[in-house]
């Protein structure tokens, strides 16, 4: 009996740890941008399509959270990807499937804030980010990115930006970067 308490204990606590921790890793990035949510593949390669991501061209995710948009536009869209997460759990768990995954030379993920980093080298950046992040970042996307640069926003818009194109059935806004923001 004393054996099945302890094992049950030990279970209770593993559980309570396991949300504990889960719960740190969706809201640590809530402050910074958004919390995180997944993705669905589908969703995932609609954006890449909308933005004609094309072999050899560098794909940055912001807030790249388990990596799924970076693999995909690798494996899928012969990209390089580079993604930067802020999330500790979540950016070891995507450097652990770029080597599982073996694309080492193709996906990088850096594990930093998102508006600190340079993203000059992208030819295509995707955020999933909340209308606040996007005002923080809007500037910086439109100075460091060169022309025909392209941004996929996911659900939440650039205020003050029009859009080239909308997916109004999967809530997507593409951005096509033209000279500096004003």
């Amino acid at each position: 009996m004393d054996d099945i308490a302890l094992t049950f204990g030990i279970l209770l606590i593993a559980l309570w740890l396991g949300w504990v921790l889960l719960s740190v890793s969706v809201l640590w990035t809530a402050p910074a941008g958004a919390p995180w949510l997944p993705t669905s593949r589908k969703h995932v390669r609609r954006m890449l399509t909308l933005a004609n991501v094309q072999p050899g061209e560098v794909v940055y995710d912001l807030g790249s959270g388990d990596g799924r948009v970076l693999f995909i536009a690798a494996r899928e869209f012969g990209a390089q990807a580079v993604g930067i997460e802020l999330d500790p759990l979540r950016y070891l768990w995507t450097q652990m499937w770029i080597r599982l995954l073996g694309l080492r030379g193709q996906v990088r993920v850096i594990w930093g804030n998102l508006f600190t980093q340079d993203f000059s080298e992208a030819d295509v950046v995707t955020v999933y980010l909340l209308t606040k992040a996007n005002i923080r970042l809007r500037r910086k996307l439109w100075d460091e990115l060169r022309p025909g640069a392209r941004i996929v926003s996911s659900v939440f818009l650039f205020p003050g930006m029009e859009p080239a194109h909308i997916d109004r059935e999967a809530h997507l806004f593409l951005y096509e970067v033209k000279a500096p923001c004003a």
